[in-house]
């Protein structure tokens, strides 16, 4: 769920890219134009041509070196080094008509270290227990009206679950008049967010025109109004009639307070809600896609899974089956495949540095690759197999696997996206028998701010 990994490599050069469009020679267009295209693609062609460590020319010729690292020695200095020699602000302006001005993903120093101070409790121990119930609940819910023999296409029903876990146990909002408001504009508004066109706004500002109701960006404020009336109203409702029992995390941000004994405003608390919707919807539908496409192209990981499943009795506590080995060794193994972004937070930097034995000069933008990380031969044999054994036969290091980033950028949700990834999962394979209607290899194609699996991944109901 965390802002590090879904910034994409164009969140590093949406406005960059605009301004110096006209200084684009040849090479410099065909390579920008590839990246926004085809980013796996583009990053495995410059890693097979000069390694680990490689710049790119993608920004036109007035802009700063672009360099990638994928080692683990580069990316665990890169996550030693402190925030304060970094500018992040350049990596997370797009973000900022969506998710506002306080929210954690433009903040940086202090602001950003009260927040992820404030923001952490609520994913991590002891909370995790008061959301697997809900998990399976939305989750049996939404896909209780799936028949035996009919053929259903799963990217219709994961985004429609990680949406109303995301409204329940994040906002805490109850099932009602709100609740279908809120849910029925996000749904639109996030799809919209997946369209090229409409997306492009975000990384041009430009283009960012009001221009009325009926133009692109006019029709996005007033949808973004609409939903933040019903924000500002629930928290306003909660504040007023403020119950500390329970366990949603809109409830615990409410009593939360920093050191100073200060806690967050209304607009803190509207913008950081939107940033962890915005960041846990999309994102975990995808990785979910990945999965159910993974374990279905491998029938013995399947029978595993079911195996593993099937020995806890029909009604399995959600902490027990969040500790199952296997079910985690598959859960590791999509995320190291397909990992929710293929970068870290790009960061630009303040002084001269020494990385990986290059220095470094002023203005540089780093980027740790997780994607190229996760490929590394010397460090996953056959790196391109789904192989989640590797992960019961061997601990890799923070530097090694990565799939929520690290550093003072990693991941906030990164437990609770495991956890509610796992409990998905063993939901639908416990309740349902499914069968991929088309076998053929799927491609990694990008949606809005993820990768997902092409075409409609549909999906034969064998039995209930």
């Amino acid at each position: 769920m965390d802002f590090a990994l879904v910034v994409t490599i164009l969140t590093a050069q949406g406005t960059i890219f605009m301004k110096n469009l006209l200084s684009f020679r040849g090479a410099a267009l065909i390579e920008t134009l590839q990246l926004i295209a085809d980013p796996i693609s583009f990053l495995d062609h410059y890693h097979q041509k000069f390694g680990d460590t490689f710049t790119v020319p993608v920004l036109g010729i007035n802009s700063p070196p672009v360099i990638f690292f994928s080692s683990p020695e580069a990316i665990r200095e890169i996550f030693a080094i402190p925030s304060e020699q970094f500018d992040f602000t350049r990596a997370t302006h797009v973000f900022r008509p969506l998710m506002g001005d306080s929210s954690i993903v433009l903040q940086e120093g202090r602001s950003h270290q009260r927040l992820r101070q404030l923001l952490l409790p609520p994913f991590h121990g002891e909370r995790m227990r008061y959301y697997g119930t809900t998990i399976e609940e939305i989750t049996t819910r939404v896909t209780a009206k799936w028949q035996t023999k009919e053929v259903i296409s799963l990217p219709q029903y994961l985004p429609e679950i990680t949406l109303e876990i995301i409204l329940q146990i994040v906002f805490g909002l109850n099932l009602g008049e709100r609740y279908q408001q809120i849910k029925s504009l996000l749904t639109e508004l996030l799809e919209n967010a997946t369209k090229p066109l409409f997306s492009s706004l975000f990384f041009f500002p430009p283009l960012q025109q009001d221009l009325g109701a009926r133009s692109p960006w006019g029709h996005f404020i007033r949808r973004r109004a609409e939903i933040d009336c019903l924000i500002y109203a629930e928290i306003a409702q909660r504040r007023q009639d403020f119950h500390p029992d329970r366990t949603d995390i809109l409830t615990l941000l409410l009593s939360a307070k920093d050191e100073t004994g200060a806690s967050m405003s209304d607009i803190e608390l509207r913008d950081q809600l939107v940033s962890l919707l915005l960041l846990g919807y999309e994102t975990t539908a995808g990785s979910l896609a990945w999965a159910f496409y993974l374990i279905h192209r491998h029938p013995l990981v399947l029978a595993k899974l079911r195996s593993e499943l099937s020995g806890m009795g029909e009604q399995p506590n959600p902490e027990i089956i969040a500790q199952l080995p296997y079910l985690n060794a598959v859960t590791q193994e999509i995320l190291r495949l397909h990992p929710i972004a293929l970068i870290g937070t790009p960061r630009m930097t303040k002084e001269q540095m020494n990385i990986n034995q290059q220095i470094l000069e002023p203005g540089v933008i780093v980027i740790p690759c997780i994607y190229l990380a996760h490929q590394r031969q010397a460090t996953y044999p056959q790196p391109r197999e789904f192989q989640p054994e590797r992960f019961l036969s061997q601990k890799y290091s923070p530097n090694e696997y990565l799939p929520f980033g690290g550093g003072a950028r990693g991941c906030i949700g990164s437990a609770f996206a495991m956890y509610e990834m796992k409990l998905i999962i063993a939901n639908i394979l416990t309740r349902f028998n499914l069968e991929l209607v088309d076998r053929k290899p799927v491609k990694p194609v990008r949606r809005g701010i993820t990768i997902v699996p092409s075409g409609k991944l549909k999906m034969f109901v064998k039995t209930i």
